[in-house]
C-alpha cells in the first residue's frame, strides 16, 4: 500500500489529525499534485487555523505555482498565528520565506 494510501486510511480513523493531514499534503506535493496539496492544506487551514507549519508549506506550493500574491498572503497569516504561538522558529522562517517574495523578479 503506497504512503497515501496509508496516510488517508489513517485520516479516515482520525478526521481531526491535523498531523496526518498536513502530512497527506506534503505526499502531493512530492509527486507536484500542487493542486491536491494546496487543496488538502487549505482544508487544514479552515479546520485548524493554528497549526502553523501549514502556513509555510501552503505559501510555497502557491509559490510553485506561480501564486505569488496569494503566497504572500498565507505568510502573513501564518507570522500572526506563529506569534500568537510563540513559534519564534516557525515566524522567522515565515518572515524569511515572505521577503524572498518581495525579492522575486
Amino acid at each position: 500500500m503506497a504512503r497515501l494510501d496509508k496516510l488517508q486510511d489513517l485520516l479516515a480513523l482520525d478526521p481531526a489529525d491535523s498531523f496526518t493531514r498536513y502530512a497527506i499534503g506534503l505526499e502531493f506535493a512530492i509527486t507536484e499534485n500542487y493542486a491536491e496539496a494546496i487543496r488538502t492544506l487549505e482544508e487544514l487551514r479552515k479546520l485548524d487555523p493554528s497549526y502553523v507549519p501549514t502556513y509555510y508549506m501552503l505559501g510555497g506550493y502557491y509559490r510553485q505555482t506561480g501564486d505569488n500574491e496569494r503566497a504572500k498572503l498565507i505568510y502573513q497569516e501564518g507570522i500572526v498565528m506563529a506569534r500568537a504561538a510563540s513559534d519564534r522558529h516557525a515566524m522567522g522562517e515565515l518572515q524569511a520565506a515572505l521577503g524572498e517574495i518581495d525579492v522575486d523578479p
